[in-house]
């Protein structure tokens, strides 16, 4: 098995672990603070990673990238470099952006989010930023070496530790106010992401090849060519990731401004924001812990083949990650589209937000894609164009979420538009991009076959739910109807052949049973 296919496979076990610990984290919120709470959670996060951002400076994707090289090459004396320069340059700026964000808090909270409840949230999260700053440079390191362990591993306990300390301190806190329990969930956060540093660290220097404090400053001095050619991937990625901190740091600000144009309280303004991204979102996003796999799998990988200059491998790992992601993404888009409003009342208790889903899943498709594009272009030295991309795409979707927004007619819907309208340019710019610089083969009948699939399953998946709605109890009814539209969708796309011979035979203990399925 490859480096690229033993990497993506452990950081898809790690992100579905991951993704399923952050769906408790989520409906532990929803339970404890509310819509309410959840809304305040939802419009200081974002300024978190505008500011998380700016420290990183796009450095993970350039230390994975630069790393990957230095390692086909066998420069230990250069991997180290890397990792100094870039520890001391994220280092440094976690030192100037962590006391921006605590001076900042009052005007942003009282200002801008028009609710001067967010202050407490921005405050509880400001501590995360430095060690953020420091986690994402050693993933970034260990993804380099194309070692995915560590990596994962650390996302999981990072998510254990969160959803352990989640509800306590919510609990603790609630008495005093909702903003008080939404800060308790951003303290959740960053002791969570400490003890993830922590293992980070360890796993470092159990398997370092080399001691990073020995000649610590005379390497940082000695860096200055080395420190040029990170950025020269960083700064373009650091463009293309701030387009969008930026267009989400704005979005709650667009959104709560745009519906008070429309008459909306600013309390119901909250909430409303709240359903939207605390709700419906976490449950489209959810097969993005595959579309992220695949993606930081394909920078190295595709480095790798562009440095060799081998396009035909560069065109197959593409071809491979975007296959994933549109059956992976496919299965989800129907059980979300036919369950949305029962799967929103069994996970938070309220089924608000559930016309958010239906309207907004069937785009995520392209969403879906958008992760190993953007990768793919990365690794392709075009960091310069995905940003332009990202910036087009971003403007795009704030100007809809106000137009749209601000009429009474569309209020919050109009936001859910603006969102999907957003990605859906972004990715096809990015298709666009991709394929002036390498050849590329669509399907369209794998393409027709997966809708195919689709459609059948979500059919016999509702046909189900209908037909068990008031004998079994909701819960139940809900887990049976996801069972047989996933049963169905898998048997449907392995007999068409959308999954290939030789990749079923590797799946354990089931692969080669099902293998003989496939027609082709």
């Amino acid at each position: 098995m490859s480096k690229f296919l033993k990497g993506t496979i452990i950081l898809l076990v790690a992100g579905f672990v991951t993704r399923v610990l952050g769906f408790i984290n989520r409906i532990v919120i929803a339970r404890f603070i509310g819509e309410e709470g959840v809304g305040l959670y939802m419009m200081a996060f974002p300024t978190l990673i505008l500011v998380v951002t700016l420290t990183q400076l796009g450095l993970p994707v350039a230390i994975s990238k630069n790393i990957a090289e230095a390692e086909a090459k066998g420069d230990t004396k250069k991997i180290k470099q890397i990792l100094i320069v870039s520890l001391a340059t994220t280092f440094t700026l976690s030192l100037i952006f962590t006391p921006a964000l605590f001076i900042l808090a009052p005007y942003l909270s009282e200002t801008l989010f028009t609710d001067p409840r967010t202050h407490l949230p921005l405050l509880a999260i400001a501590p995360i930023i430095p060690i953020v700053a420091l986690s994402s440079v050693l993933r970034g390191y260990f993804q380099g070496r194309q070692n995915m362990r560590p990596s994962a591993i650390s996302q999981v306990i990072e998510q254990a530790a969160r959803i352990t300390l989640i509800a306590v301190l919510t609990n603790m806190f609630m008495p005093y106010g909702v903003e008080y329990a939404a800060a308790g969930a951003m303290v959740a956060s960053v002791i969570g992401e400490l003890i993830s540093l922590i293992y980070l660290v360890t796993s470092f220097k159990l398997k370092k090849q080399f001691r990073v404090r020995k000649k610590f400053f005379k390497h940082v001095q000695e860096g200055k060519s080395t420190f040029h050619e990170l950025m020269g991937v960083a700064l373009p990625t650091l463009g293309s990731r701030m387009i969008g901190s930026i267009a989400w740091f704005f979005e709650p600000i667009v959104v709560s401004h745009s519906l008070a144009i429309a008459g909306v309280a600013a309390i119901t303004a909250t909430k409303q924001y709240g359903a939207l991204t605390g709700f419906a979102m976490p449950l489209l996003l959810l097969p993005s812990f595959i579309t992220l796999s695949l993606s930081t799998s394909l920078v190295p990988a595709i480095s790798e083949a562009n440095s060799q200059n081998n396009k035909k491998l560069i065109e197959y790992r593409l071809q491979q990650a975007l296959r994933f992601a549109f059956l992976t993404g496919g299965l989800s888009v129907v059980i979300l589209y036919v369950l949305a409003e029962p799967l929103m009342e069994v996970m938070y208790g309220s089924s608000n937000g559930a016309y958010f889903i239906q309207i907004m899943a069937p785009f995520f498709l392209f969403y879906y894609y958008q992760g190993p594009l953007q990768a793919t272009l990365q690794a392709l030295d075009l960091a310069r164009a995905a940003m332009i991309n990202s910036l087009f795409g971003s403007v795009v979707k704030t100007a809809v979420i106000f137009l749209l927004a601000s009429q009474p007619s569309f209020g919050i819907k109009g936001a859910a538009l603006g969102i999907v309208f957003g990605f859906l340019v972004v990715t096809l710019l990015h298709f666009a991009t991709v394929l002036k610089k390498i050849s590329f083969t669509f399907y369209i009948w794998d393409y027709l076959l997966t809708f195919a699939s689709m459609g059948v399953s979500g059919w016999a998946g509702l046909s189900v739910y209908n037909y068990f709605k008031g004998d079994l109890p909701l819960s139940l009814n809900v887990i049976v109807s996801c069972v047989i539209i996933t049963v169905s969708y898998t048997l449907l796309v392995i007999i068409a052949g959308q999954i290939k011979k030789e990749e079923m035979i590797r799946v354990p203990v089931i692969g080669n049973g099902l293998s003989k399925l496939i027609m082709r």
